[in-house]
């Protein structure tokens, strides 16, 4: 979880020409962001990913809720926005009538935020009425002026707009703290890229936060206290994405494909994706680069890098595949580690961690599937085991969330 291209090839648009991996010209975020940007199309632009917002609500909710002290107290949580007797007074979600903003909202009910009033806002629904747990919303048209009448607020929109108008929100009368979720400002130095249970504290508080790719997200939850334990040398990812991550347009083309199979006996023509995706898998997420990677993939180096704070000689890759789920993405991962790893041990970590849950029972054939992970907030890891390829320093697994 569109608006910020984390897109296969829509048809009828060429794919960019693949070029041979060359170590004199290194992709780097601010190029392909460039690439990024011309090769989005229209419907792209609507596509962000579902896990994404449920990240992005998550670091939203961590502003202002109650955490459990050692002894057993409860106290709030220091927050960068106004509050009044332990309430926001108003959180609007810009882009509330995608597949990312109802999702923002849906997160906020279920995890009761607390907030006197949600704005909503949208160019297409505005008029609308939306029932939710904090009454009748109607959808309003967006404004600056709008949005900064919000301590906070979160962006559901494409990068090109954020780009333009989160600054423009953030601060103002009421010290607006603005959320994104496009790609728009993850690679800015003077933007915190922020994942609440690794990095949040003092970055959740920045008047502008940017969110990671959920793919990042997924995987650097099991890989931070690991990291922590053990100290990363190597990553290697391979991912299994749903149509979800396509937003809304890929999950009914995968869903009408499917459809099709059963009453006519072939899948329908795939005017989303590159490729049928109904009975198949596709390689290819985002657009090629340089290197021979994609888009998508570099983005798990770079926001590893970024969040973790690893040095260039941590090496991170990943291969990033669509397969035919509706929701939730998995991945498989392997590390090689400084320091010897023990599954049994990375096994009690991992359990100990926030936002992780261990669901790695072999014998009763109990592992992460996006079956289960789907609509849940922690990331689930299992098929915990020591590396074949690097030994008592190495550890392979796998998370769906």
């Amino acid at each position: 979880m569109a608006m910020d291209a984390f897109v296969e090839v829509p048809v009828g648009i060429a794919a960019p020409r693949v070029l041979a991996p060359t170590a004199a010209r290194p992709v780097t975020p601010i190029a392909a962001q460039a690439q990024e940007d011309s090769f989005a199309s229209a419907s792209a632009q609507h596509a962000l990913l579902s896990g994404s917002a449920l990240g992005l609500g998550a670091l939203a909710c961590q502003r202002a809720q109650r955490r459990k002290t050692r002894g057993g107290r409860w106290q709030a949580r220091r927050v960068g926005v106004a509050v009044s007797a332990g309430k926001v007074g108003c959180v609007g979600i810009v882009g509330s009538s995608g597949a990312v903003g109802q999702e923002m909202l849906k997160c906020l009910e279920e995890r009761q935020f607390p907030t006197e009033k949600v704005r909503l806002f949208a160019k297409r629904a505005a008029g609308t009425v939306v029932k939710s747990k904090f009454g009748d919303i109607t959808v309003e048209p967006f404004s600056v002026e709008a949005a900064q009448e919000c301590e906070i607020v979160l962006m559901a929109v494409s990068g090109s707009f954020s780009e333009e108008f989160s600054p423009q929100i953030g601060g103002g009368p009421l010290n607006t703290a603005v959320i994104d979720n496009s790609s728009a400002f993850r690679y800015k130095d003077d933007v915190p890229l922020v994942v609440p249970e690794i990095n949040g504290g003092k970055n959740s508080e920045a008047k502008l936060v940017a969110n990671p790719n959920c793919t990042t997200a997924i995987g650097a939850m099991a890989l931070w206290p690991l990291h922590q334990k053990y100290k990363l040398k190597k990553v290697l990812m391979s991912t299994y994405q749903a149509a979800s991550g396509a937003g809304a347009e890929g999950m009914q083309e995968l869903e009408d494909g499917l459809t099709a199979y059963v009453k006519e006996g072939a899948v329908s023509k795939p005017e989303y994706f590159a490729h049928q995706l109904p009975f198949n898998v596709i390689p290819q997420i985002d657009a090629f680069q340089e290197n021979g990677y994609t888009k998508e993939e570099m983005k798990v180096t770079w926001e590893l890098q970024k969040i973790f704070g690893l040095p260039d000689d941590v090496k991170v890759s990943c291969t990033a595949v669509r397969v035919p789920t509706l929701r939730a993405h998995s991945e498989s991962i392997v590390i090689e580690t400084e320091e010897p790893v023990d599954p049994a041990e990375a096994r009690e970590v991992l359990s100990k961690a926030e936002g992780v849950k261990v669901v790695d029972d072999p014998a009763s054939l109990k592992y992460p599937m996006p079956l289960n992970a789907t609509g849940q907030y922690d990331v689930e890891v299992g098929r915990i085991r020591q590396s074949l390829i690097f030994g008592d320093k190495g550890l392979e697994f796998f998370v769906s969330g």
